[in-house]
């Protein structure tokens, strides 16, 4: 912990010396291929009975580039400080565990091929490419995103990209190994293979997405997950429209048969940003299944600001739900 506030002092240090360091684009160190960047979010929860402060993203990112090679390094604190009000009485939780989200190096042979070694974001869908708060338009994320597939690969992933009537890019994931910092991920998997294909043009593109994983220490007696995933998106000027669908199953187990969301945000002003989403899943490993309608709105004072509030309304009456959050990009 004390590395990374050293880390983060000598960050603001450097921003206070630097005159042309605009928020959100880090900063670079000496002339080196080093930029020094982070972010951070605080939120808040209220749910019947429960309500709670939270300090619920703390990073710190190193990320550069160098002829050909390119890399990102991301040292992150999640729910350091959570304050805790129930009907029962009040307390307080800490995690000052330094987790390490991303690490990884990127080679790009040309405009077309390209390899990634290391932690990243698995390549699945368009909202797991969207790690941080500040960058999304609600708080929350689709139950989609944490129980179809690995959040987080640590291996290889070779993409080849074609730019001729449109953008197709072909993904091949490979982890035969076990995961940097295993406790920060929604599984803890020693494998990974996966496959997929996206297709981009103008305002419209598709992707899907499959692939088999082998979830370690848990209670089923077979680990061996396989997943699908189909994505499309639309988005314009003032109007976004997102969507995904996935299926789950462990050989002859169905473990969760739809997860899905569809999201739609209209930008009123660059400012000012209205969604609706609507998600429907369920889980065959936890037991349970629920309908979701989340309302939020956006206030962006600058792009890398972000004040976000939203309602979700639950078939799961005792899960409806208000969320607020600060996040900032430095």
């Amino acid at each position: 912990m004390r590395i990374f506030f050293i880390l983060l002092f000598c960050f603001l240090t450097l921003v206070a010396e630097e005159d042309s360091y605009e928020l959100g684009e880090g900063v670079q160190i000496a002339n080196f291929p080093l930029y020094l960047g982070g972010y951070s979010s605080l939120q808040y929860q209220n749910r019947k009975d429960i309500e709670n402060y939270s300090i619920d993203d703390l990073a710190l990112l190193g990320y550069g580039s160098y002829d050909k090679f390119s890399y990102m390094i991301e040292l992150e604190y999640k729910r350091l400080y959570v304050k805790t009000y129930t009907n029962s009485g009040k307390f307080t939780t800490k995690d000052t565990r330094l987790h390490t989200e991303r690490l990884y190096v990127d080679y790009n042979y040309d405009q077309n091929f390209m390899v990634r070694v290391g932690k990243y974001n698995s390549p699945i869908g368009y909202w797991n490419l969207l790690p941080i708060n500040v960058l999304r338009e609600t708080t929350s994320n689709p139950q989609s995103t944490l129980i179809v597939f690995p959040k987080l690969t640590t291996g290889a992933d070779l993409s080849y990209s074609s730019y001729k009537e449109g953008e197709i890019k072909f993904d091949l994931l490979i982890q035969r190994n076990e995961d940097i910092d295993d406790e920060y991920n929604n599984y803890r998997h020693d494998r990974h293979y996966g496959l997929g294909v996206s297709f981009e043009k103008d305002c419209y593109s598709f992707k899907i997405n499959t692939g088999y994983f082998r979830q370690v220490e848990t209670s089923l007696v077979n680990n061996d997950r396989y997943y699908v995933m189909l994505s499309g998106k639309y988005e314009s000027e003032k109007i976004q429209v997102m969507g995904e669908l996935g299926y789950q199953k462990a050989n002859h187990i169905t473990t969760t048969p739809y997860a899905g969301y569809l999201q739609t945000a209209y930008r009123f002003t660059e400012q000012h940003i209205g969604t609706l989403r609507l998600e429907a899943f369920k889980d065959n490993v936890a037991k349970t299944n629920d309908e979701v309608s989340i309302f939020a709105y956006t206030y962006r004072p600058s792009y890398p600001i972000a004040i976000k509030s939203e309602y979700q309304l639950h078939s799961l009456h005792n899960e409806d739900q208000f969320l607020f959050s600060l996040s900032v990009l430095f």
